[in-house]
C-alpha cells in the first residue's frame, strides 16, 4: 500500500445492496468521500440493484434496469468497487480485512451491510434438484431456466416475497400454489380481515392458496428432482418447481466471527449510531443489523436512514438511530396492500373502525386511541388514501373516523387535502422528510414543481407512495402562498385540453376559430391564436371528426394552418431539410413483394434506408416535391401511411407468436396487425406505441408501450402506461386473461379516455402517473365503467374506425392538395438547393456543411 494510501482514513463497506449504495452516496453528501479512501466488497455478480422491485424483472424489466449503481458516480467519487469479491475475514485487532481474491485492505471505519440469507424450512430433500429462493437477480435467472419445461409451481410462504414469486411463476405460464403456515396471507402486515380479502382477490386470479399447513417434506423422483410436497395436514401437492420464500434472517456470520456481539435471534447488536456495541471502529446497517431497540429491520426505509446515521457520526455530526417507521404499501399481484402504524391494535384501550366489502375485495381498517388520535391501520383492494393516512398516524385527523374509510358513494366520505396535515407529518418515510420541509422548499428555495422539490428533499425518490401526495402539496402550497396556478392550456384559452375537448364534444365545434372567438381568454378572441393552442385543438378536432362532423382530412381548409410542421407535407422534417417516408407495415409482417417495392422506390429516389426498432423501413433524404411521387408508387403497391409525422398510433409491434415459436402460446401477429389497422390514424395528445407478445418471455417488448399485450395460456394480459425514451416507465397491468373481444373493448376505452382527458404533449405514461387515482381510477373507469361512459367510449372509437381515410390516398388523387409539395410557391419547379447529401456505406447522408454556406468563422476560432 503507497503511503499517500496509508495517510487517508479509510472506510471499507462489506456489501453493496440498496443500503450500501445509499450510505455511499451520504458519503458524497457530506464530503467524505473526498477525505477518505471508500472501499466496497460486493459478493454478487453486479453492483447494487433495486431489490425491492426485483420481480418486474419477470415482466420485462432488464437487470441493467434495476441497477442503482451510476458507475460515473463511482469513478467521480473515487471509490473503489470489487464486484465478485466479497470479504472472508476480519481481523478487528490489526483492523484489516481479507477478501475472497486475498486482497487485504486495511481499514479506519468498517461498515458491515451484509443484508440477510433466505430461510429455508429444514425439510427433507429442500435441496432437490427444481428447489430455488427468491432473494437475488441470479435466483431469478434459475427460476425461469428451469421452469421452461414445467407446468406446475409452488411457493413456500406467502409473505410480500412469496406472493410476488407466485405472480412470477403465473406470469411464466406455471399452475401456482401458496403454502403459508399462518392462518392468513401476509400475517405481519395484514390482520384477519385484510387477509381474507386479499386470499379471495389473488384465488380468482387463478391461485390456488394453502393456509395454516406447513411442508413437511419435498417429494422426488428417481432422478432427485421434485414431483410434489409433502404437508403437515396429511395431503400431497403435485408441484415440479419449489421456492422457498419463508422470510429472511439476518446475515451476520462475518460478525461472529470475529467476535462482535450479535443478539440471541440473531443481527449484529448496534447502539443508537448503529456503531457494534462492542468495537468502536465498526458500524452494521441494513438487515444485518439488530437497532438499539431490539429490533432487526427489513424494509429498506429504516436502512436508508441507518446508512444516514454512520455517514452522519463518521462526520462527526449528531445523528442516531432509535427506531424507525414500519408503515409499507405494496402492490401484490395488482392488489393494493398497505398497513401503518399500529396495524395489529396492539395499544392499550385502542378501537377499530373497519370497513369491509367482500365482493369488491375491499378492506379497511383504522385503529383509533380513546382520545380520537389515530394510531394506524390496514388497507386492502384500495390503498389511494394511504399517503395522507399515514401522514395524520400519531395526531387526532380533522374528521370522524369513519368519514376516512367509507368509499365513495356509501357515505359521507371525505377526501382530505394536504393543508390538513401538520408541519411534523412526514411525508416521505424512505427518506424522512416532513411536510414542513416541504413547504420549505416551495417557500424559501423557489420550487415551484415536483422534480425540484424532490432534488431538494429527495422526497418521493425512494418507494415512489409518496408522489401523489408530495404533488398536492407543491399545488397547495403555491396557491396559498399567492402564486396564481394558471391551469389554462396557453394565453388564448383559460381552459385545459381536457376542457376544450369536452367543449368540441359536447358543442359539436368543427372549427378552430369559432373556438377561440366563443370560449378563448378576452384578449385573445378574435385572434390569430398560437402555436400552443392550435395544434392542439387540431388534434382534438381530427380525434373527433367522424363523430362532431367535421373534415378529418388535416390539410383541408382551416385544419391545414393548425398543424404541427411534420403535418404540414405529411412527413418527417430532417435536420437538412430533406423529409422521410414511413409506409405502415401492420405487425412488422411484410411479402417479398411489398419488400422489393420499397427496395425499388429507394433505389429509384435514392434514398437512405434503415430498418427500425418498431419493425418498419424508413426511407430517408426525399426532396418535399418528391413525396407525392414517392406515395403514389406505395400505395399502389397497397401501402399507406405509417403516420410517423403525427401524434398519433406509430406501430404495434409484434413477435412471431405461436405460428412459429415453440414457446408462444398465442397469435401475436394476428393480433398486433388487427390492432394496427383498427387504431392507425388516430389523433392523440402524443404518439402513440404499442406491442403484442407471444409469451412471457416478451420479446416485442410489450410492457415499454403506451398500451402492451402479453399473450397468457388463458388469452391476453394488456398492460397501459409504458415509456421508453429519455424516461422509462413499465407499463401496469390493467386486466389479465382477457379474450379477443375484451381485449379490443378495453383498448378501445382506454385509448379514447385517454385522448378525453390528457394534456398536451402528454405521454400515456405521464398522464397515468398524473391523473387523479392513477392506474386505479383508470381501470375502474375503462374496466368498471364507474362513470357510466364506456358506452360512448367505444362509440367514439368505432366511428373512427368506419371513418378511417388514409392521408396519403387522398393527398395524391386530389391536384389540389398536391399542389403544396413544393419548396417555393413562386417557384414550383425549382428544388432547394440547402437539400444536399454525400456517400457513406454506400448510401447516402445530409450534406451538412450546406447549411453553413454564407457564414463565416468568428476571429480567433480555430479551423479544422
Amino acid at each position: 500500500m503507497s503511503a499517500s494510501l496509508e495517510a487517508t482514513p479509510t472506510i471499507v463497506l462489506v456489501g453493496h445492496g440498496m443500503v450500501g449504495q445509499r450510505f455511499l452516496e451520504a458519503l458524497a453528501e457530506r464530503g467524505l468521500t473526498a477525505t477518505h479512501r471508500v472501499v466496497v466488497l460486493c459478493e454478487e455478480p453486479r453492483p447494487a440493484y433495486d431489490r425491492v422491485q426485483l420481480t418486474s424483472y419477470f415482466s420485462g424489466t432488464s437487470p441493467e434496469e434495476l441497477s442503482m449503481t451510476d458507475m460515473e458516480f463511482i469513478k467521480d467519487h473515487g471509490i473503489e468497487l470489487h464486484i465478485g469479491d466479497p470479504a472472508e475475514t476480519v481481523d478487528r485487532s490489526a483492523k484489516t480485512v481479507t477478501a475472497r481474491s486475498g486482497l487485504v485492505f486495511g481499514y479506519d471505519t468498517l461498515v458491515l451491510a451484509t443484508g440477510s440469507f433466505p430461510f429455508v424450512p429444514p425439510v427433507p430433500n429442500k435441496d432437490a434438484e427444481g428447489c430455488f429462493v427468491y432473494r437475488t437477480i441470479e435466483d431469478l435467472l434459475a427460476i425461469e431456466e428451469y421452469a421452461r419445461s414445467r407446468t406446475t409451481g409452488a411457493v413456500v410462504g406467502g409473505g410480500l416475497l412469496g406472493l410476488e414469486a407466485a405472480g412470477a411463476l403465473k406470469g411464466l405460464g406455471l399452475t401456482s400454489h401458496i403454502v403459508e403456515f399462518a392462518p392468513r396471507l401476509m400475517p405481519v402486515q395484514v390482520d384477519e380481515g385484510g387477509g381474507a380479502a386479499l386470499l379471495r382477490t389473488i384465488a380468482d386470479m387463478g391461485l390456488s392458496v394453502h393456509t395454516g399447513v406447513g411442508t413437511q417434506e419435498i417429494l422426488v423422483d428417481e432422478s432427485g428432482a421434485v414431483t410434489g410436497m409433502k404437508l403437515s395436514d396429511g395431503s400431497e401437492l403435485a408441484t415440479e418447481l419449489v421456492v422457498f420464500s419463508a422470510g429472511v434472517r439476518p446475515r451476520d456470520q462475518l460478525a461472529r466471527d470475529c467476535g462482535l456481539t450479535v443478539g440471541e435471534r440473531g443481527g449484529i447488536s448496534v447502539d443508537e449510531q448503529c456503531r457494534t456495541v462492542n468495537d468502536p471502529h465498526v458500524f452494521a446497517i441494513g438487515e444485518c443489523a439488530l437497532a438499539s431497540d431490539g429490533r432487526v429491520y427489513g424494509l429498506v426505509a429504516p436502512g436508508y436512514e441507518q446508512a444516514e446515521t454512520v455517514a452522519a457520526t463518521i462526520a462527526e455530526d449528531e445523528a442516531e438511530f432509535t427506531g424507525a417507521d414500519l408503515s409499507t404499501k405494496l402492490k401484490l399481484l395488482g392488489v393494493d396492500v398497505a398497513s401503518f402504524g399500529d396495524a395489529h391494535g396492539t395499544s392499550e384501550d385502542c378501537l377499530d373502525v373497519v370497513y369491509s366489502d367482500s365482493r369488491a375485495g375491499l378492506y379497511k381498517k383504522l385503529v383509533i386511541g380513546r382520545d380520537g388520535t389515530l394510531l394506524g391501520g390496514i388497507l386492502v383492494g384500495d390503498a389511494e388514501a394511504y399517503g395522507t393516512l399515514r401522514a395524520f398516524t400519531g395526531s387526532v385527523p380533522p374528521v370522524s373516523p369513519e368519514q376516512l374509510v367509507l368509499p365513495a358513494g356509501a357515505g359521507a366520505a371525505v377526501q382530505l387535502g394536504p393543508s390538513a396535515l401538520p408541519d411534523e407529518a412526514i411525508i416521505c418515510s424512505c427518506h424522512n422528510v416532513t411536510k414542513g420541509a416541504v413547504r420549505g422548499a416551495v417557500t424559501e428555495h423557489r420550487c415551484t414543481t415536483v422534480p425540484e422539490v424532490k432534488k431538494c428533499t429527495k422526497a418521493g425518490t425512494g418507494c415512489g407512495s409518496c408522489v401523489k401526495v408530495l404533488g398536492q402539496l407543491v399545488t397547495s402550497e403555491l396557491e396559498a402562498s399567492g402564486v396564481e396556478v394558471d391551469k389554462g392550456l396557453c394565453g388564448c384559452f383559460s381552459q385545459t385540453r381536457e376542457e376544450l375537448y369536452e367543449i368540441v364534444l359536447a358543442l359539436r365545434i368543427t372549427s378552430y376559430q369559432q373556438l377561440l372567438d366563443r370560449y378563448g381568454r378576452d384578449n385573445a378572441r378574435g385572434g390569430d391564436g398560437c402555436e400552443v393552442c392550435k395544434p392542439t385543438v387540431g388534434s382534438i378536432i381530427a380525434s373527433l371528426a367522424p363523430t362532431i362532423g367535421a373534415d378529418g382530412y388535416v390539410l383541408d381548409g382551416e385544419q391545414a394552418s393548425l398543424q404541427d410542421t411534420n403535418d404540414h407535407f405529411l412527413a418527417n422534417l430532417q435536420k437538412n431539410g430533406s423529409y422521410s417516408i414511413v409506409p405502415r407495415i401492420p405487425g412488422g409482417e411484410i411479402t417479398p413483394e411489398k419488400l422489393i417495392v420499397i427496395g425499388e422506390v429507394a433505389r429509384d429516389f435514392g434514398l437512405y434506408t434503415k430498418i427500425t426498432g418498431g419493425q418498419r423501413i424508413d426511407m430517408f433524404g426525399a426532396r418535399v416535391e418528391q413525396l407525392p411521387l414517392i406515395w403514389a408508387r406505395l400505395v399502389d403497391a397497397g401501402f399507406e401511411s405509417g403516420h410517423a409525422y403525427g401524434k398519433s398510433l406509430r406501430t404495434v409491434k409484434s413477435c412471431v407468436g405461436q405460428t412459429w415459436c415453440r414457446y408462444g402460446v398465442q397469435d401475436s401477429v394476428r393480433m398486433a396487425i388487427d390492432l394496427e389497422l383498427r387504431y392507425r390514424g388516430l389523433r392523440s395528445p402524443h404518439k402513440l406505441k404499442s406491442a403484442v407478445s407471444g409469451c412471457a418471455r416478451e420479446c416485442a417488448e410489450a410492457q415499454s408501450k403506451d398500451f402492451g399485450i402479453i399473450a397468457t395460456a388463458n388469452g391476453w394480459n394488456l398492460y397501459v402506461g409504458g415509456n421508453g425514451g429519455a424516461t422509462p416507465r413499465h407499463a401496469d397491468l390493467l386486466a389479465q386473461d382477457l379474450s379477443d373481444a375484451e381485449l379490443i373493448r378495453l383498448i378501445d376505452r382506454f385509448l379514447m379516455f385517454y385522448i378525453r382527458t390528457a394534456d398536451r404533449l402528454e405521454r400515456t405514461s405521464t398522464w397515468l402517473e398524473r391523473i387523479d387515482g392513477g392506474l386505479d381510477h383508470v381501470r375502474d373507469v375503462v374496466v368498471e365503467d364507474s362513470l357510466g361512459i364506456c358506452e360512448e367510449l367505444e362509440s367514439l372509437m368505432t366511428a373512427h374506425v368506419a371513418g378511417y381515410r388514409d392521408e396519403w390516398a387522398e393527398t395524391i388523387n386530389d391536384p389540389e392538395k398536391l399542389s403544396r409539395f413544393v419548396s417555393f410557391v413562386n417557384a414550383p419547379d425549382t428544388p432547394d438547393p440547402v437539400v444536399g447529401f454525400v456517400p457513406e456505406r454506400d448510401q447516402i447522408k445530409p450534406d451538412l456543411p450546406l447549411l453553413t454556406i454564407g457564414t463565416r468563422p468568428l476571429e480567433g476560432s480555430a479551423q479544422r
